[in-house]
């Protein structure tokens, strides 16, 4: 009886040991800002050996109604949806409905033929070259609160004349290849991704609060409402109006994404091959393995392994990352766009992890004397533009967007199409400007403007021609 009490006593101070209060209490202080009732916060999640050992939630899921986040909150997780569409694939595949090495275009023939074969697994794995089709909406002057669907997102695609790369040359993210694997589950499993997701994934797992939403009107109890603070201290609401979803637009709780969590680890759905594809890298043709399994990236951290997804799209920012040689997890989803979701979830593995970890990351900093070096050094001499010149509208076919130059008071401005006042143009070369994170270089035929290109980040190449 004696030895049992111990026993018991050893075990109790075991679990303890990892979820002590003192722990607890220093992840709330991660939250703390924004606990409390005028507030748009988190919902949080700790995972341990089969476990929810911590759940929580910190301010105010609707700030209309004063209705507080709970682990049962309803978020919407943005691109950390995009696992759910790669599993609806990956058993899929299994049925034989899909082959991972078919040409998209089989399932798809509204995609243009490029010449080269994009594969169902270059979608999953980013590998596809084909453009993001938020990036053109972007650049397009389309806001991410105005309404679109899959629909639109095809047809912007399929007006488009080339690839970033060659099908498997690299890997670049791309929200393009999860609408398409969207569309791809709708037109092979004989019903939406939505009742195909209910059916095989969320109804066997038991995650009753979880669904692709498909339905921009439909009214959802316990949905949270993202958030973007003022300059005067108070909120502005975000407005989800769209329908488009595979690469986001899944809402779930803390307490389904536990559910979802130990299915890798019980296999209880979809089996073992079910696990194996979902947790398989792709390869690129030169043979070098991405960092990208279906809808799961693939790293480290401070020694350990993990497997991750975030996301960030109006308001919301959420993480999900799992170390699974630990059997550990960290969940958090927020509702307001300062949340820094992932930087919170790793800074929740840092304290109740600290004693695991292998190694720890070389943190680099610029010397106060480099900083100052930077500063000092010399700024190359700009040239003296008339900007008159520049003046003019322009327009690109695959983005079926036009851009309108004007001076305003002396300074070159940008508008797109019918869309609100950009910003000023900033001179960075002869005849290259930098507008809202585009470089733009205008080019000239017989020393006269006839267009520019636009280069965005990781996407580019896109050639405007002067219209008027």
């Amino acid at each position: 009886m004696k030895k049992n009490l111990l026993l018991l006593i050893f075990c109790a101070f075991s679990f303890l040991s990892f979820g002590q209060p003192e722990a607890y209490k220093e992840i709330d202080t991660l939250f703390a800002e924004w606990d409390n009732d005028h507030s748009p916060g988190a919902a949080i999640g700790v995972i341990n050996e089969g476990k929810l050992v911590y759940f929580k939630g910190y301010g105010i899921a609707n700030l209309d109604y004063g209705i507080p986040i709970t682990s049962d909150s309803k978020f919407y997780i943005a691109s950390s949806s995009k696992q759910f569409t790669a599993a609806c694939i990956a058993l899929l595949s299994i049925e034989g409905k899909i082959g991972l090495d078919d040409n998209i275009r089989d399932y798809l023939p509204e995609i243009p033929d490029y010449g080269k074969k994009i594969t169902v697994r270059n979608l999953l794995h980013h590998t596809s070259g084909l453009k993001d089709y938020l990036v053109m909406m972007y650049l397009a002057g389309v806001s991410f609160e105005d309404y679109f669907s899959i629909d639109d997102g095809i047809k912007i695609l399929g007006r488009q004349k080339t690839l970033n790369f060659s099908p498997g040359d690299e890997f670049l993210y791309s929200n393009s290849g999860y609408i398409l694997l969207a569309e791809i589950v709708n037109r092979t499993s004989g019903m939406t991704i939505k009742q195909y997701a209910e059916k095989n994934i969320f109804q066997p797992l038991g995650m009753k609060n979880t669904f692709f939403n498909d339905n921009r009107k439909q009214v959802t109890k316990d949905r949270v409402i993202s958030y973007k603070s003022q300059d005067d201290g108070t909120f502005e609401r975000y407005l989800q109006n769209f329908d488009a979803l595979g690469d986001g637009n899944l809402l779930t709780t803390v307490h389904d994404l536990f559910l979802w969590d130990q299915n890798f680890y019980t296999k209880n759905l979809g089996g073992h091959d079910f696990n194996e594809i979902m947790l398989s890298q792709g390869v690129l043709n030169n043979g070098d393995t991405t960092p990208y399994a279906f809808g799961l990236g693939c790293g480290t951290y401070k020694g350990l392994k993990t497997i991750y997804h975030g996301g960030l799209m109006l308001g919301f920012s959420t993480e999900f990352i799992r170390f699974p040689e630990q059997r550990f997890s960290v969940i958090v989803l927020a509702n307001r766009i300062d949340a820094y979701a992932s930087t919170k979830a790793y800074q929740i593995a840092d304290i109740l992890l600290k004693e695991q970890f292998i190694e720890n990351p070389k943190t680099e900093k610029l010397e106060p004397g480099l900083i100052n070096n930077t500063n000092t050094k010399e700024k190359p001499t700009l040239p003296e533009l008339k900007l008159e010149n520049y003046i003019g509208d322009y327009y690109n076919e695959p983005l079926d967007a036009t851009y309108l130059f004007f001076l305003d008071d002396g300074i070159l401005k940008l508008k797109i199409q019918d869309q609100q006042l950009l910003a000023e143009c900033t001179i960075s070369d002869m005849d290259q400007f930098t507008v809202e994170y585009r470089h733009i270089k205008f080019q000239r035929t017989d020393g006269r403007i006839t267009g520019f290109e636009l280069d965005f980040g990781r996407e580019g190449n896109f050639k405007f021609q002067k219209i008027k």
